[in-house]
């Protein structure tokens, strides 16, 4: 076979791989649907998943017209993308092995899942509408420009060293911590806390529904990591397999045995919230740990998902779904966990604190970015279009205030 025709070969084969995992990637949006319906009041469920839908309609044209633009266009001071809207020009720049149609169809996965992230977080009171707005910015900007910084050509955090594999920063710091901005200005549901502070819990409708999210985003993540290898012909996609499945595992079972012993019984939505925060942990560095530390990561995840879900419903950060913990928090560590763990650079394997120092302040920069943007347009959105539904379309339920159906056939308001 001459030259040509193995460059040929070696181009489909790499395209069909990435536009493969690009599904799986999609596919994750049915698992945010179910994963949070169950999670939350029947009354609501029909809301959410209408959220999670209109990141895919809105959030995909938004991240097609700017998005991409803003991420991935020239740019000379590493700040925004200049170039490249409506993913027009050749995009030479990239430098990519694959048509630049099949990138931009991966990465569109990836901004629709960070808007999805907060979409939970706001579950059964913010108003249709204003949602809108907000996953057409968080798709077209927000989340653009942190992913710059972090794989753009000329991103400063790029140039500074930052490892972020597959988006433990980009996508799961990012959207964690814009969760907490969006969940403070939009205040707790109805009744959750009581006057002397104590909470009160919301139980879930379907965790048989939740059950089915998890393992249809658990099955997507495979294309979210070992398709950010861009080569179907790259060997490493097994350890990249691999450390994903084993942070996941590690993830649901501490967070199990955690709940086990404060509780004497083991809590599912802690357990499937373990694993994804083992999943948005070791996102970051899937391609450069090896599995040891995959698990150890995904052990650590676990901790902190049932730490961190407790420590906001404390201060009264009203996240129905837990996204605050297992994509804010374990994005943060996940980032962490590369300067820690990285066979090359890593502090554990004889690469100094040179590593961890620039993960620490990409990771930061991300999450701030992340926050502050968010909460400046939900209060923005807050003082012109209104965010939060009415006392009586709370009671009533968000699937009849909003769209004028029931998810289930004579379902009484509750």
């Amino acid at each position: 076979m001459d030259t040509i025709a193995t460059q040929n070969l070696t181009a489909g084969i790499d395209t069909l791989w990435v536009i493969l995992c690009a599904a799986l990637v999609f596919f994750m949006e049915g698992g945010f649907a179910f994963l949070e319906a169950g999670f939350i009041s029947a009354k609501n469920s029909i809301n959410i998943v209408m959220k999670v839908f209109t990141d895919c309609t809105a959030g995909m044209l938004s991240y097609w017209a700017i998005g991409f633009a803003v991420m991935y266009g020239l740019d000379r001071a590493g700040i925004i993308g200049l170039s490249g809207f409506f993913t027009s020009g050749d995009f030479l720049h990239l430098k990519l092995k694959i048509p630049v149609y099949a990138y931009w169809i991966f990465q569109a996965a990836f901004a629709i899942a960070m808007a999805s992230i907060v979409s939970g977080a706001v579950a059964e009171r913010m108003k249709f509408g204003p949602y809108i707005f907000y996953t057409v910015l968080a798709a077209g900007l927000i989340y653009p420009i942190a992913g710059h910084w972090v794989w753009g050509v000329d991103g400063w955090l790029a140039k500074l060293g930052m490892i972020d594999f597959a988006g433990s920063s980009v996508v799961h710091a990012l959207g964690g911590w814009s969760a907490l901005a969006a969940v403070l200005v939009l205040g707790p549901r109805q009744h959750k806390y009581n006057s002397d502070g104590t909470s009160n819990l919301i139980a879930p409708h379907n965790l048989h529904l939740a059950f089915l999210g998890t393992f249809i985003l658990w099955f997507g993540w495979f294309g979210f990591n070992c398709g950010s290898t861009l080569s179907g012909l790259d060997v490493n996609i097994a350890r990249v397999a691999m450390t994903t499945n084993l942070a996941a595992a590690a993830g649901g079972l501490m967070a199990t045995l955690v709940t086990m012993g404060k509780f004497g019984k083991a809590d599912p939505s802690m357990a499937m919230n373990g694993a994804l925060a083992g999943l948005a942990a070791v996102t970051g560095g899937a391609a450069f740990v090896n599995p040891a530390c995959a698990v150890i990561i995904g052990l650590v995840a676990g901790l902190l998902v049932v730490s961190g879900v407790y420590f906001f419903d404390r201060h009264h950060a009203d996240d129905p779904v837990g996204a605050i913990a297992v994509h804010g928090v374990n994005g943060v560590w996940g980032i962490l966990a590369v300067g820690l763990f990285a066979q090359k650079g890593g502090l554990f394997f004889g690469g100094g604190w040179s590593l961890l120092g620039v993960q620490a302040l990409g990771v930061l920069c991300v999450s701030i970015w992340g926050f502050a943007t968010t909460y400046l347009v939900f209060n923005i959105l807050k003082k012109t279009m209104g965010i939060r539904a009415s006392s009586e379309q709370e009671t009533d339920g968000m699937d009849i205030s909003e769209h004028d159906i029931s998810a289930y056939s004579g379902l009484i308001p509750q």
